[in-house]
């Protein structure tokens, strides 16, 4: 046992110095937000069609993209995904052709070649992002779920068919698109691959073409027997709904997907390549792009995760300070801790964005994901943030206004059912029956989540910086909270995570929520939970969970361990266990393990983007969540002797 603590400290006390060592000046962490090859695919697509000058970015990003090849020609999602994926096996080969370094005769791009033919060619294709990536530089035609008129863009909040019953993602997506779709433009050079051949059939269309339902479809011919008076209106309207939602980097909500493909549509209405529009949202996709030396690649990053990455960090590294003896070290992480939530702190939202638009009454008062992001707050940033900030807010008047405000815009937040979304309430869209395109449940709505909710609680247990048990007016949200937590346990004692691989992520949040506020009627749930922890553990001790789990809609093992997930079960384990267990410690040795390793178990995305389409390795991972734990269990169990 006293050898078992000793390693917890070690482990614990070289995590500390690393991210001592990697803070920057301004106080924040500012680590990778790495996903797969769509972002990177789109912005070789637009560079080479707008004739942007950077050979090298391009160069950069094309070998990340080879670099991820399989022997069978396809490229995946993640490890384990049988074989590869057709969708993002075309969004390379497009890319790796387009950029100019891969001739089609290349014996790579003959596999890749072979491998989408023989699923069926581009007419297979299912996902968002890849049809727009094909439609809008015209290789394509645009599938009819996506026809909806942009007329549609002018209807009131009242109609039937309303672009704010979409969520806040969908939104900033959708949009561009309907514009680029209803102008028939392409965005394409002299240098544009020919990927006809792709096309199974000679069609340039996709199977999953569907019509729309038959009371929609009059609707929108309705729309279009007026479109001669409404069209040029609604493209203006359109076109103002993306300038009013860039942010200050010039980056549309932060998104680059979004971005480029707002770049297109503006295009399809007219604004010139060299527009200053354009050029800041250019340069701020640009600053998304992280960059290895060792190996010559480059990533575009979705968004910055700064602000994130920042705040937990600095929660866990505070937990981790508390356990440390007084000394040099013990001081350093404090003073870093501080200069994280003065970092943090300067970031809280002053503008309402468009979560007040069911949300109306509410001052801003959230934080967002990114550290340039100033429109587009959600709850789990923001609880991250308040947690940060709470013990300075007892002592700090400016903190503490700032923390009661970010408090109640949480709690304004909640959803009628009891549970939290991430960025807007009551997000439910009729729209969602038509768009019949891969992930759209998990792109159009916004609905309450399992682990956002009980990473709710978990910190609203904590109390308010005055001392009180639970912040002011938060236990009837709370209460509300973990009745909802109680009714979304599944039958063999799970609950689903939306925002982490999987099971184990939302059970592990659950069961780690209602032990925090040792909620009524918890006691049978979780019970049934640790027992389903338990026998998923892996006989290496930790806890691994493949992301097919998303899409199969059950639990699916991963064959090995990742640290972020074994951290998830073992932060459950030992909030339900005043005493440490066999379980528990083979879990503690695993993931001292697991840190130490460094290989594809530390680089397996365990976050969830899309099911299906896009998950999200979180480079901060790493610190975050064993950090957490490591101290966790030597606070819970005691230090060694």
């Amino acid at each position: 046992m006293i050898v078992l603590r000793n390693q917890v400290r070690q482990m614990k006390e070289t995590l500390v110095r690393e991210l001592l060592n990697s803070q920057s000046g301004d106080g924040s962490w500012r680590l990778c937000f790495e996903g797969g090859i769509t972002s990177d695919a789109y912005l070789i697509v637009l560079l080479c069609s707008l004739k942007d000058p950077d050979p090298g970015l391009i160069r950069k990003l094309a070998a990340r993209i080879a670099s991820r090849q399989e022997p069978g020609g396809g490229w995946k999602l993640y490890r384990d995904q049988p074989d590869g994926q057709l969708e993002a096996t075309v969004e390379a080969y497009y890319a790796l052709l387009y950029s100019g370094y891969y001739d089609p005769d290349h014996p790579a791009m003959e596999q890749a070649r072979s491998f989408i033919l023989a699923r069926g060619g581009l007419c297979r294709v299912r996902t968002l992002l890849t049809q727009a990536l094909l439609c809008m530089t015209g290789q394509a035609e645009w599938p009819g779920s996506l026809r909806i008129p942009v007329e549609t863009l002018l209807a009131p909040l009242w109609f039937p068919v309303n672009l704010f019953d979409l969520s806040g993602h969908a939104r900033v997506h959708l949009v561009p698109i309907l514009m680029i779709a209803s102008t028939g433009f392409a965005l394409h050079s002299g240098e544009t691959p020919d990927l006809s051949g792709l096309f199974v059939g000679g069609e340039r269309s996709f199977d999953d073409d569907a019509s729309l339902p038959p009371s929609l479809s009059a609707l929108f011919k309705g729309l279009s027997s007026a479109s001669f008076l409404l069209h040029k209106p609604s493209l203006r309207k359109a076109e103002l709904f993306l300038l009013e939602r860039i942010e200050p980097d010039g980056t549309l909500l932060t998104y680059s997907t979004a971005t480029m493909l707002m770049i297109a549509a503006l295009l399809s209405i007219g604004y010139e390549a060299g527009s200053d529009i354009i050029q800041r949202a250019l340069a701020g996709i640009k600053s998304l792009v992280w960059q290895w030396e060792r190996d010559h690649t480059a990533h575009l990053q979705v968004a910055s995760s700064a602000l994130w990455d920042t705040a937990m960090i600095g929660c866990s590294l505070r937990d981790a300070a508390g356990g440390l003896e007084s000394g040099p070290l013990r001081d350093e992480a404090d003073r870093a801790v501080r200069r994280a939530a003065d970092y943090v702190a300067q970031r809280q939202h002053n503008r309402k964005g468009d979560w007040s638009i069911r949300n109306p009454y509410t001052p801003p008062g959230g934080f967002g994901f990114s550290d340039v992001n100033t429109l587009y707050p959600d709850v789990d940033d923001t609880m991250a943030a308040l947690h940060l900030l709470r013990p300075f807010a007892k002592t700090d008047a400016n903190l503490r206004r700032q923390w009661e405000r970010g408090l109640a815009w949480v709690l304004s937040m909640q959803n009628p059912d009891g549970g939290w979304p991430a960025f807007e309430k009551e997000s439910d869209s009729p729209l969602l029956g038509f768009l019949q395109f891969e992930s759209a449940a998990h792109i159009v709505t916004d609905p309450s989540t399992v682990d956002l909710t009980a990473r709710t609680l978990h910190v609203l247990s904590k109390g308010d910086p005055a001392g009180a048990s639970i912040a002011p007016g938060a236990a009837g949200a709370a209460a509300k909270a973990a009745r909802w937590l109680l009714e979304r346990q599944l039958q063999d004692g799970s609950w689903f995570g939306r925002w982490g691989i999987c099971y184990v992520h939302g059970t592990g949040a659950a069961l780690s929520g209602l032990s925090a506020i040792r909620a009524g009627g918890r006691a049978s749930a979780v019970a049934r939970g640790t027992r389903w922890l338990l026998s998923v553990q892996h006989p290496d001790g930790g806890w691994g969970e493949s992301c097919a789990s998303d899409a199969a809609g059950k639990y699916v093992p991963l064959q090995g361990s990742t640290p972020s997930q074994t951290a998830w079960a073992l932060e459950a384990l030992i909030a339900v266990h005043s005493a440490p267990t066999a379980s528990i410690d083979n879990g503690i040795v695993r993931l001292i393990e697991l840190l130490q390793a460094e290989d594809w178990r530390s680089s397996y995305p365990t976050g969830g983007g899309l099911a299906g389409s896009l998950y999200i390795h979180y480079h901060s991972s790493r610190y975050i969540w064993p950090l957490r734990v490591l101290a966790m269990y030597e606070r819970r169990y005691g230090s060694p002797l």
